[in-house]
């Protein structure tokens, strides 16, 4: 099975700025404050909501056993904060088909 590429950065730039009517630089500056502001609204909030796309928030795990899967000791895995993306439904309908 061949892998697809996928869309880069600079693709992505040259796709809103065609479809926006802008030109490259300022469609990049669009996207870098949108990544700048999603980073600084997590941080402060727990979480960033791109209204149609999804929201990126921040999770608690909880500590664990584990196990070494070279050596199958068990270990103790601590516990962390992540950062997840939820997908808006609209959008995950729209591309995933029915069950």
């Amino acid at each position: 099975m061949a892998t697809k590429k996928v869309m880069t950065k600079s693709q992505l730039i040259n796709h809103v700025a065609t479809v926006g009517g802008l030109k490259k630089t300022a469609a990049k500056e669009i996207l870098e404050n949108l990544v700048e502001t999603a980073g600084k609204e997590v941080k402060k909030n727990g979480q960033f909501v791109v209204p149609g796309l999804g929201k990126l928030v921040l999770a608690k795990r909880k500590a664990r056993m584990g196990r070494n899967p070279q050596t199958g000791e068990a270990i103790k895995i601590p516990a962390r904060t992540v950062l997840k993306f939820r997908i808006a439904k609209a959008l995950k309908d729209s591309v995933l088909p029915k069950r």
